[in-house]
């Protein structure tokens, strides 16, 4: 997982709506006005109101020029938001300086810029926020008015207790920015792999898509080309040998031919590989492994010979997500991968073994959240750079997605190498079965009548 203090993956912050902090100060300035007003009229307590409402004014201003001079939609990064936050810390402290200082019980508000700037804003401006928010209440804990109050006697506060507010007042502000930012972070981070893998799955069910349009066309293509070639064929046998359009005539059939062949081609593929729309869980798992059997690595494939083997719909995000796992496992084996997949009349598991180092013990009980990742990929990274630590999350919300719930472990002792567990239960599989059939016809359907 990426460290606190570590810059985002993606190189920028998030960014806070314009409208966003307009309606904020205009909260800030509404509850400014109640408490002066409230303070001087109800409780009698004299205090400087002529420049505490010149400093609530002034916010009154740059929250009518932002909403004249800018759209509210407008979404602002650091350079613009983190200047209008500062200015929100410093019209705090103006107003705190006169009105008694670190002995204001309202020297709290320090925290609200900085938790706003930690929800959406970079590291660095947060940091910066918070560091001018600390220096702020140090300065007006050392030169500020007297404390508004009422009666003769007005408290006379230890430094000593002041200098213990100013602490905790600069703690609160550390870890509270700390959290807001990191929790904010982490659901970018979510957000963004999740995106990841909608793209994937789309990509996937776009491809399924082609597939049976291509089943759908060559379908409905191969009856007009057979009366196409049969027409062409009756053409040749009256024509003489010295027709002119002889030539013409056996260049259309050699064009309607090549036609054909390429609908057979179509078809073949069809019947052998890709649109199964339920499949043996052999040949299930031999279509996962195909594509990684080339990287010397074997990979043994373990299924039961048992009439009641699992028949699976063939769905986009299983075959791609159990395919991660599988490519993991290449990656980090030192010469074997094993598949083993075993089956109840309630339940289904497939189990992925490697012969690599196994998964490392920082990491292990973080396996399936995003952006972790602790190894390079040997064969595929030479430099030994890192992924984003994508595959695992990947493959574990489209599994999910399934019914599935994955495990992540390492092999027992003396054996080495990860053990990834997938398990079903049969009701969900049969559902996606069915699911499947109903998709695969309406598409077909759909395909036969646009051609």
């Amino acid at each position: 997982m990426m460290p606190a203090f570590a810059a985002s993956h993606h190189g920028r912050s998030f960014g806070l709506r314009l409208d966003t902090l307009i309606r904020l100060r205009w909260l800030a300035v509404a509850g400014q006005t109640a408490a002066l007003v409230v303070v001087n009229l109800v409780l009698g307590f004299e205090l400087p109101i002529a420049p505490c409402l010149a400093a609530v004014s002034l916010s009154v201003l740059l929250n009518v020029f932002l909403r004249v001079k800018y759209p509210l939609a407008r979404r602002l990064g650091d350079g613009a938001a983190g200047p209008l936050l500062a200015y929100d810390v410093l019209q705090l402290t103006a107003l705190l300086y006169l009105t008694g200082g670190l002995k204001n019980p309202f020297v709290l508000l320090y925290l609200a810029p900085v938790m706003i700037s930690a929800t959406g804003l970079s590291w660095g401006t947060t940091v910066a926020l918070g560091a001018l928010a600390v220096a702020c209440a140090g300065a007006v804990g050392l030169y500020a008015w007297p404390l508004p109050w009422g009666g003769p006697d007005a408290p006379v506060l230890p430094d000593l207790y002041l200098a213990g507010v100013w602490v905790s007042l600069t703690v609160a502000v550390g870890f509270i920015g700390l959290h807001s930012w990191r929790v904010a972070e982490e659901a970018r981070e979510l957000g963004d792999a999740l995106a990841a893998t909608e793209l994937v799955l789309a990509r996937e069910q776009h491809l399924s898509a082609i597939d049976g349009l291509a089943a759908a066309a060559a379908h409905e293509l191969g009856t007009p080309l057979s009366t196409i070639a049969l027409v062409v064929k009756e053409m040749e046998r009256s024509m003489k040998a010295d027709d002119p359009y002889a030539e013409d005539v056996a260049l259309l059939r050699d064009q309607a031919k090549r036609c054909r062949d390429i609908l057979q081609t179509l078809t073949s593929l069809q019947a052998g590989d890709a649109p199964f729309d339920r499949m043996p869980l052999r040949l299930l798992l031999e279509e996962v492994v195909e594509p990684h059997r080339n990287f010397g690595i074997a990979i043994a494939i373990d299924v039961p010979d048992d009439p009641d083997a699992p028949v699976i719909a063939r769905n986009p995000g299983l075959i791609y997500g159990l395919g991660n796992l599988v490519e993991n496992a290449v990656d980090f084996a030192a010469g074997r991968v094993e598949i083993h997949a075993q089956w109840s009349p309630t339940s289904l598991e497939i189990i992925l073994m490697d012969d690599g180092p196994g998964f490392a013990p920082e990491v292990i009980a973080r396996i399936g959240q995003p952006y972790v990742t602790s190894r390079a990929r040997d064969r595929q990274d030479p430099d030994g750079e890192s992924g984003l630590g994508l595959g695992f999350f990947i493959a574990k919300t489209l599994l999910e997605r399934t019914g599935a719930a994955l495990t992540f472990a390492n092999r027992a002792l003396p054996q080495t190498g990860a053990l990834i567990t997938v398990s079903w239960p049969r009701a969900a599989l049969a559902i996606e079965v069915e699911r499947g059939a109903t998709d695969r016809r309406g598409l077909s359907y759909s395909s036969s009548k646009e051609a």
